[in-house]
């Protein structure tokens, strides 16, 4: 159960990490991924039906396995965290003391005095010890707790919308310019994602904006330079 705010009027952004990082993660490379695809295939065959079609294709299959892979790498973080607390739940039944003990010894390393520790620890397993062992021995609270179908849908849905607008950049583009149009149109939206994503956060502005814009156009130019090199080829 959420347990309410010391300050709701000033509220830490720790409470968005899960899904902020799915949607980041998912917004950057669905630019990333696709325009680089539609730019490498450009390259190679600037014929519209070609780019469209490996715009499209892109797009599905990278949302789904995007969307599949949070969902999976997730779930086996989930599978972790129930098992360590399973584990604390029959160590609470079968050692309760010990476990108390255990639970005093991190209050005083993190420097409480040994009779306040125990102390601490004494009333906070009165209260609820399963609770107090997975917060302060696992160092999982609901702001942690792994929760796959949210990360799933945040980085399948945040994939398909940043995806499709290289897609559509490449299709309004003028004949000759589908790889300078989604270059700029890309550049200019994963700017916007990393100011999104650092302002959803509450991070600096600058260096999100720039790890985000930098790594893309990277990313870009590498496979244009692919693309490019097996359009000669042939």
């Amino acid at each position: 159960m959420s347990q309410p705010s010391a300050h709701p009027d000033d509220p830490h952004y720790l409470m968005r990490s899960g899904w902020l990082r799915a949607a980041v993660l998912g917004a950057n490379d669905g630019v990333v991924s696709v325009s680089s695809l539609v730019v490498g295939v450009a390259a190679a065959d600037p014929s519209p039906s070609a780019v469209l079609i490996a715009g499209v294709a892109g797009l599905a299959a990278g949302a789904l396995s995007m969307a599949a892979g949070e969902y999976v790498s997730v779930s086996s973080q989930s599978d972790i965290e129930k098992a360590d607390i399973a584990r604390e739940t029959q160590a609470l039944k079968d050692t309760p003391e010990q476990e108390l003990a255990e639970l005093a010894e991190i209050y005083r390393e993190r420097g409480l005095s040994e009779k306040t520790a125990m102390l601490v620890a004494r009333e906070l397993s009165e209260k609820d010890a399963l609770a107090a062992h997975i917060r302060d021995e696992l160092g999982l609270s609901e702001v942690h707790v792994a929760n796959p179908m949210q990360a799933a849908l945040a980085s399948g849905l945040t994939f398909c919308v940043a995806a499709a607008i290289p897609v559509v950049a490449a299709l309004l583009a003028p004949a000759g310019y589908i790889i300078h149009t989604v270059l700029v149109v890309s550049v200019i939206t994963l700017a916007a994602l990393g100011a999104l994503g650092a302002k959803a956060g509450a991070a600096p502005l600058v260096p999100a904006t720039m790890r985000v814009v930098l790594w893309g156009i990277f990313a870009m130019a590498i496979t244009a330079g692919v693309g490019k090199l097996f359009g000669i080829a042939a």
